[in-house]
C-alpha cells in the first residue's frame, strides 16, 4: 500500500512539474524576445482548453459517464462572470476577478447539480443526450437575452426595446452580439491571465487528484468499473456520480470565466457543441482516466491548427495525421504493447541500478 501510494504521489508531482516546467519556459522565451505573437495569443487559451479536459476527465475517465454539455457550463460560468465584472467595476481589479472566477464556479455548480440531479439516476446515453441539450438551451437562451443595469438595479428583457434602463444606465448584455470590454475591465491585470491561468490548472490538477485518490474517488471509480457490486456494498452512486459531475462543472466553469475575460466580444456563438466535441477529443485521444494525456492533448492538438497556419494547403491534412497517430499510439494493442514493454525495461534498469 506504501508502494501504491508513493506512484500515486510521484505521479501527482510529475504532473504539477509539467506545468511549471512550461510556465517556465514560456517565461524564458518572452523574456529574451522569442515567443511570436502567435504563440503569445494562445497562452490563455491553451490554460483554458486544458483545464476544461482535466475536468471533463473527471466524468468521462473517472465516473464513466459520457457528458456533452462541457460547453454549456463553460458558458453559464463566462457570462455569470462576465455579467458581474461590469456591474462590479467598482471593486479594485484583482479581488473583483477573484470573486468573478468563485462566481463562474459556482453558477456552474448550481447546473450542473439542477442538471445531474435527474439524469444521473438514468443509465445508459441519456447523460449525453440530456447534456448536449442543456449546452444548446443554455446557447439560445443567452442568445434571446438583453440584461442592463442603472440605479434601479438588474435589468433583463428579451428584446432590447423591452430594455427599459433609467439615464445613465448601462446594457451589458445584448443578445446574439453578446458583451464586450469584459477584458478591457482587467487593463491592469490581463498581461497576467497567462500566470493565472497557470495557477487556475494546477489548482484543478490538485482538485481532481486528490479527489480521485480520495475515499470518495474509489467510490466513483468502483460505480464506474461495476454499478451493481458498488450498490451492494452501500455504495450511493447517484450520491457520488452526481459529485463528481458538479465538481467537474464548476472546474468548466472557471475555464469560461478564464475565456470570457481574455476577449474583447464574449459571443455564446463560440460555446456550440463543437467545443465540447473537440474537449471530448482531448480526454480520448490523450487517454480516458489519464490526466496527464489530457493535458498534453489539449496542448498539442489546440495549437497545432494555429501553428500550421503557414502550411493553408496541407494544414488540416497534418492536424488529421496528428489524430491518427495520437489515437493509435493511445490505443492500438500493438502500441499498448509495444509501451508495456518500454516500462519494464525502464524499470528493470532502475531497478538494476539501485541494486548496484
Amino acid at each position: 500500500m506504501k508502494k501504491t501510494m508513493n506512484k500515486t504521489t510521484k505521479n501527482n508531482f510529475i504532473n504539477y512539474g509539467i506545468v511549471i516546467a512550461i510556465f517556465v519556459i514560456v517565461e524564458i522565451l518572452s523574456g529574451t524576445g522569442n515567443l511570436s505573437r502567435l504563440l503569445t495569443g494562445l497562452l490563455v487559451p491553451l490554460c483554458v482548453y486544458t483545464i476544461a479536459a482535466i475536468s471533463l476527465n473527471l466524468v468521462v475517465g473517472f465516473s464513466g459517464e459520457l457528458s456533452l454539455g462541457h460547453a454549456g457550463f463553460m458558458c453559464v460560468g463566462a457570462y455569470s462572470s462576465a455579467l458581474f465584472s461590469h456591474i462590479a467595476s467598482d471593486i479594485p481589479q484583482v479581488p473583483r476577478f477573484i470573486l468573478a472566477i468563485l462566481i463562474g464556479a459556482v453558477v456552474a455548480a448550481v447546473f450542473g447539480v439542477i442538471i445531474g440531479i435527474p439524469v444521473l439516476r438514468l443509465r445508459g446515453d441519456y447523460l449525453a443526450i440530456v447534456t448536449l441539450a442543456f449546452g444548446e438551451i443554455i446557447k439560445n437562451l443567452i442568445n434571446i437575452l438583453y440584461v442592463g443595469f442603472d440605479e434601479n438595479g438588474l435589468h433583463v428583457a428579451t428584446s432590447s426595446a423591452n430594455l427599459k434602463l433609467a439615464a445613465g444606465g448601462k446594457q451589458i448584455l445584448k443578445g446574439a452580439l453578446g458583451i464586450s470590454g469584459t477584458g478591457a475591465l482587467y487593463k491592469d491585470v490581463k498581461h497576467y491571465f497567462f500566470p493565472i491561468g497557470i495557477i487556475l490548472v494546477l489548482l484543478t490538477l490538485f482538485i481532481v487528484q486528490n479527489l480521485v485518490n480520495s475515499r470518495s474517488g474509489r467510490a466513483i471509480m468502483a460505480t464506474r468499473d461495476n454499478r451493481i457490486a458498488a450498490e451492494s456494498v452501500g455504495i450511493d452512486v447517484t450520491k457520488f456520480k452526481l459529485l463528481a459531475f458538479t465538481i467537474s462543472a464548476a472546474l468548466a466553469g472557471v475555464a469560461g470565466v478564464l475565456y470570457a475575460h481574455n476577449l474583447s466580444m464574449l459571443k455564446v456563438s463560440g460555446f456550440d457543441y463543437n467545443m465540447s466535441i473537440l474537449i471530448l477529443v482531448y480526454v480520448v485521444l490523450g487517454g480516458i482516466g489519464n490526466l496527464r494525456g489530457s493535458m498534453i492533448a489539449a496542448i498539442i492538438l489546440y495549437a497545432l491548427p494555429e501553428l500550421l497556419r503557414g502550411f493553408a494547403n496541407y494544414r488540416m491534412l497534418i492536424y488529421a495525421i496528428v489524430l491518427i497517430v495520437m489515437m493509435l499510439f493511445n490505443w492500438a494493442p500493438a502500441a499498448r504493447n509495444w509501451r508495456a514493454r518500454v516500462m519494464e525495461k525502464i524499470r528493470g534498469t532502475k531497478n538494476k541500478k539501485e541494486a548496484a
